[in-house]
């Protein structure tokens, strides 16, 4: 194999690269000797087929499968003996081939910058520590407690109101007529929620234990049979009980209920999960002013193709108007993450900085225990989705580059409160021109639960 540089131009590298006929002739012998094992012809023997028989028959597709894999091999091959860091998939123009000829091809190569690195020392940044108040902790325990409500039967003789459980079976139908799902046991409806169909409670007020109340309602719009989608539906409703609401006592026995080990132990719990959650978004504005300085202090040529490449990812949901009207933006935004990407890559391979299989494990664990009552589903999207962990792996590789840039600049721990974190957050998501390198950071919800219990991270 013979290995020219033809040209040179910025980040493009133009090769030339001969295969001797007499290496493809070689390479052509030995498919046909492995096709003799496999090929069964008419009139021979498995085995048995001579090379020549089988070339008769299969020669150019025979010829185009060796030529491709000398193709693979040789220019991976040209590429590492100059040596070239590839930016992307190179292009190969053939020149000459054929049968009794030498291979001639071209190899279009656009090549990764060569990066300096610049000191971090002069860099600044503020990393936020939050504190938790405990009005905040107590708002969030009376939350938990609302959604968890425990229930007492009432007497048999008191109605239902607005706040009670109510109890029943159902049987329904539609224009008379029975349906799939039309009757239902043991609903369990806590009156003013509207959890069931919009209107269902309020025809539910002032019913007793064993009475048999019929009502009408619609069907919602979004029903999976779609002839019954927005039908006047008849439901007549037993009641089987009719509960009033008891008030949780915040007390140890609440919080085992709730998965901790006592009333302390559940206050911390909800204290980490609110402070995890602005901690994430404030460390996400402390990452963009580290960034930002990376960027400003380093000059790099960008590979045309890896800003076309990203462009392409970034935009594959927009229509093509869309992509015209924001294509000066667009390219902003992708040379800005190439960039970037790049340095942070060169400064993790420089600090020999690596991602174990063991650490993406723990990452998935973590995520799991955050999830309670989803562990299945968090680890079988991981082991069905390989693409998911490849990148779960580059950002636990990215937070690692950060956290030691981090610990080489002069960073400035400031101490605030949750009204304060919600200021700097806000004033950080204000429209900018620039949203290149990180999404918008949300303040975390105050009242959301999404499951009852509270689980340990």
């Amino acid at each position: 194999m013979k290995v020219e540089i033809q040209s040179k131009k910025g980040l493009r590298t133009v090769l030339s690269v001969i295969i001797d006929k007499k290496i493809i002739q070689t390479k052509m012998d030995e498919r046909l000797k492995e096709l003799q094992k496999e090929v069964t012809l008419k009139g021979f023997r498995t085995g048995k087929v001579p090379p020549s028989v089988i070339k008769s028959q299969f020669g150019k597709s025979i010829y185009g499968e060796v030529i491709d894999k000398i193709l693979r091999e040789t220019s991976a091959k040209a590429i590492e003996e100059k040596k070239i860091k590839i930016a992307g998939q190179p292009k190969i123009d053939l020149k000459t081939f054929g049968e009794g000829k030498d291979l001639n091809y071209e190899l279009q190569i656009d090549s990764l910058p060569e990066i300096k690195l610049k000191s971090f020392e002069k860099y600044k940044a503020v990393e936020y520590k939050i504190k938790i108040e405990d009005k905040i902790v107590n708002e969030k325990l009376k939350e938990i407690s609302s959604q968890n409500k425990q229930f007492k039967d009432k007497k048999e003789t008191e109605k239902a109101k607005i706040g009670d459980q109510v109890v029943f079976d159902y049987s329904a139908t539609v224009d008379g007529n029975k349906f799939e799902g039309s009757e239902g046991k043991g609903v369990q409806l806590e009156l003013g929620k509207d959890l069931f169909l919009k209107g269902f409670d309020q025809q539910l007020i002032d019913v007793k234990k064993g009475d048999i109340k019929v009502l009408d309602s619609i069907l919602p719009a979004n029903h999976p049979k779609k002839e019954l989608a927005n039908k006047k539906t008849n439901f007549e409703c037993k009641i089987l009980n009719v509960k009033e609401a008891i008030e949780n006592k915040i007390d140890d026995n609440f919080a085992k209920i709730m998965g901790a080990k006592d009333l302390k132990d559940l206050r911390k719990l909800i204290e980490n999960q609110i402070s995890s959650q602005y901690s994430q978004a404030l460390n996400s504005i402390t990452k963009k002013e580290i960034l930002d300085q990376i960027e400003k202090n380093h000059e790099l040529s960008l590979p045309k193709n890896l800003i076309d490449q990203e462009i392409s990812i970034m935009t594959q949901s927009l229509k093509a108007e869309d992509k015209e009207k924001h294509k000066t933006n667009n390219e902003k935004i992708a040379k800005s993450r190439i960039k970037l990407g790049l340095l942070l890559n060169e400064y993790g391979e420089k600090n020999d900085l690596k991602v174990s299989e063991e650490e993406v494990k723990a990452e998935i664990q973590k995520q799991i225990k955050g999830m309670p009552g989803q562990e299945k589903m968090v680890l079988d999207y991981y082991q069905k989705n390989p693409s998911a962990a490849q990148s779960l792996k580059g950002s636990i590789y990215e937070e690692k580059i950060i956290a030691l840039i981090k610990s080489k600049i002069k960073l400035e721990v400031k101490d605030i409160n949750t009204k304060e974190a919600e200021k700097i957050i806000s004033e950080f998501n204000k429209p900018r021109n620039d949203q290149s390198k990180l999404k918008k950071t949300e303040p975390p919800e105050k009242n959301t639960t999404k499951s009852k219990k509270i689980s340990k991270k």
